[in-house]
């Protein structure tokens, strides 16, 4: 039996949140209130850097929003693929947390869709649309994060499959909203 990830103590928060701002695509898992997961894959923005939440911008009548009134416990991956070496298996990282529905003018989601253009692109495509139409996901981490293989070397991999495995703690001070 593998034991459960450690934290690397050369792989630290600011890396792995620099490495999530880069990116703009997700999986966000949801459950319905029978307890059926749902999957779906999302954009999404990070909050300022004072702060760190995640928001996704979607049609209000979705399944994703429908199964988080039901059950604001989600789990999110973001993963991290090798380009170059496709065979290899994608580096991920995981973030468990709770959802909350806000509206299209939060202007916190609103600053966070900003920051990179093919989100200003979907921010602009729902604005242009009836907004009542759209709102976004805020979701607010738990302060472990569960990662695979970012920041790793491949010969590290290779040695140990295991050792890919890791967590990474969210400052207090970057969730002050709790």
């Amino acid at each position: 039996m593998a034991s459960p990830p450690k934290q690397k103590s050369n792989i630290t928060f600011d890396f792995v949140e620099k490495q999530l701002r880069k990116k703009t695509f997700g999986i966000l898992s949801t459950t319905d209130p029978k307890g059926k997961p749902h999957s779906t894959g999302v954009l999404y923005g990070i909050s300022a850097r004072l702060k760190f939440f995640f928001f996704i911008l979607t049609g209000k009548n979705y399944k994703k929003v429908r199964n988080i009134k039901a059950n604001p416990h989600v789990s999110f991956v973001v993963p991290f693929p090798h380009y170059y070496l496709r065979f290899v298996p994608d580096s991920t990282v995981q973030i468990r947390g709770t959802a909350e529905i806000v509206p299209l003018d939060d202007s916190e989601a609103q600053k966070a869709f900003s920051q990179k253009r093919t989100l200003k692109m979907m921010l602009a495509q729902s604005n242009k649309s009836d907004s009542r139409d759209y709102v976004f996901i805020k979701i607010k981490p738990s302060r472990k994060i569960f990662c695979y293989g970012l920041g790793i070397g491949m010969r590290e991999l290779r040695e140990s499959v295991e050792s890919g495995g890791y967590t990474v703690i969210i400052p207090e001070e970057k969730l002050v909203d709790r």
